[in-house]
């Protein structure tokens, strides 16, 4: 009897094993925050669960968070603030996307603690070509932690095609758990 059992239950692991290994490869990434660009959303240290399918599904949306190759050997997190073709100004601590205000409900908490203001210094992208758009097939990002945070406002526009996927879930430390971050 138990040899039978043994033969049924044995070809069950492996084969939930070889599931997990294709899911945690192939369509989920862990990372862990380093540095503080995205603070108080995420801090140093937070384990996330990127999903790296979600974009071969649909488009990415403004505001989501992502994590992108920002070189050779460095991935960033970063919120996706312009999308192709958006022109883009910061003024008064105001985002301005193809000259409507847009609120950014984010950071409205953050912004009535930060002692520093504007929590946003003013800028008007300017993009490669001269003029004050996001280019086709790339992002315009930053982080939510405006004045310590390395972004396109320094780096310039992200390569749609090396955002690695969209952040689904802080899981690290438990206690913040966290499934969206819109």
């Amino acid at each position: 009897m138990r040899k039978s059992y043994m033969r049924r239950v044995i070809p069950i692991i492996l084969l939930a094993v070889a599931l997990a290994f294709i899911f945690r490869s192939q369509l989920f990434a862990s990372y862990i925050v380093n540095g503080e660009s995205m603070e108080p959303t995420l801090y140093d240290g937070n384990l996330l669960m990127v999903n790296k399918v979600v974009y071969n599904l649909t488009d990415v949306d403004r505001f989501d968070v992502i994590v992108f190759h920002a070189n050779e050997k460095d991935d960033y997190v970063k919120r996706v603030i312009g999308l192709p073709g958006d022109s883009i100004v910061y003024k008064s601590d105001k985002l301005y996307i193809n000259g409507d205000y847009i609120g950014e409900p984010f950071l409205k908490s953050f912004k009535k603690t930060s002692s520093v203001t504007p929590y946003t210094d003013d800028f008007t992208l300017v993009g490669t070509t001269g003029k004050t758009q996001v280019p086709e097939g790339k992002l315009f990002v930053m982080g939510d932690n405006r004045r310590n945070s390395l972004d396109s406002r320094k780096i310039g526009f992200v390569p749609i095609d090396e955002v690695v996927g969209k952040v689904d879930i802080k899981y690290w430390p438990f206690s913040d758990l966290q499934l969206s971050f819109g």
